[in-house]
This record gives structure tokens, sequence and C-alpha cells, in this order.
């Protein structure tokens, strides 16, 4: 395996190089799909049927959280990419927890909002909107949660291995793919969220 010295610990090696450009393929489909998931919303928003609106249901408290949280969690995912080229091994476990912290306090905070939807009559039945509304942000949650599984995986084995080649590349690929989930998230907060309360 040939090493590149001068690249970051990551890139180092061409495995690695090719392991980043295919998780960038995939980021490629996963835009794709949330492209979809948002037309699909923008078809049917104002398709409420005799259930409410967003204008009805969207409070804007716990919006600012989950963003608030989500942005500030990315944040901290890249104090884990400067402490892993840094070679401080104890920050970037530090900020690897806080950003996994974040993310379960966005996640919990995102079901919370969905049991009140249920509870004020709002349904993935009710209507076509709230159906587009559903799938589009559990769509995203489900990035979420799996991104908490992948991060505590990750997290273990730096704590056992170090930042290694294959640890390093892995980090690098987990922070692209969670600030995917928060530019995501943005584009729902400002497209779905600040659009439904108007």
């Amino acid at each position: 395996m040939k090493l590149d010295n001068t690249l970051p610990l990551e890139y180092r090696s061409e495995e690695n190089s090719n392991r980043i450009l295919g998780f960038w393929m995939f980021l490629g489909a996963e835009i794709v799909l949330f492209s979809t998931l948002f037309a699909v919303y923008f078809a049917l928003w104002n398709r409420t049927g005799n259930g409410p609106g967003g204008h009805e249901i969207f409070e804007i408290g716990p919006v600012l959280i989950e963003t608030f949280v989500l942005l500030t969690s990315s944040f901290t995912i890249g104090l884990v990419i400067n402490s892993m080229r840094l070679g401080l091994k104890k920050p970037a476990l530090l900020f690897f927890g806080i950003t996994l912290v974040l993310g379960l306090v966005f996640l919990g905070v995102e079901i919370m909002e969905f049991v009140t939807y249920v509870h004020e009559g709002a349904t993935l039945q009710t209507s076509a909107f709230l159906s587009s509304l559903f799938v589009l942000l559990g769509t995203h949650g489900l990035h979420v949660t799996l991104g908490l599984l992948w991060g505590g995986g990750l997290l273990l084995q730096i704590k056992k291995e170090g930042f290694t080649l294959d640890t390093s590349n892995k980090t690098f690929i987990f922070s692209l793919y969670w600030h995917f989930l928060d530019v995501v998230w943005i584009f729902i907060f400002s497209f779905v969220y600040l659009k439904g309360m108007m």
C-alpha cells in the first residue's frame, strides 16, 4: 500500500481516497432521494383535506431546538476532524460524544413533535399533506438514527484503536454524512417549517 504522508491521515492511501470518492457518490444518490421527497411534499403541501395545515400544527419552539442542536452537532463533528488531524484522541472522543448526544436530543424532540401531531389528529392517514410531511421528516429522522448507531460503533472503535488509516477514514466519511444531514435539515427548516408557519 503506497502512502502519501503529505495528505491528511484519512486520504493517505489510494483505498482511503477511493472510499471517500465512493461515499460522495452515495451522497449524490441521497440527494436524489431527498429531492424526490421534497418534490412530493411541495406538490402536496396544500392538500390538507379535512386535516390541519402546517400553520395549525407547526410550533417554532421545538423546531428551533432541533435546528440549534443539529447545527451545533455539525460544528462539533468538525472539531472531531480537526482533533483527529492534530492527533488529539481525547478531545476527538469528547467532541464525538457531544455530537452523538446532540443527535439524540434532536431525535427526542422530533419524536415528541410527532407524538404531539398525532394527539392533535394529524396522522399519516389524515391527508396527503401530512403523509408527505411524515415521510420526509421520518426519512431524515431515520438517517439520524442510523448515523447515531454508526457513530456509536465508530466511537468505540476509535477509543480502542485510536486514529489509524482505517478509523480516520471512517471518521471523515461519517463527518460527511453528518454534515449532509444538517444541510437537509436546513432545507426542511426553511422550506417546510418556516413556509408552513406563514
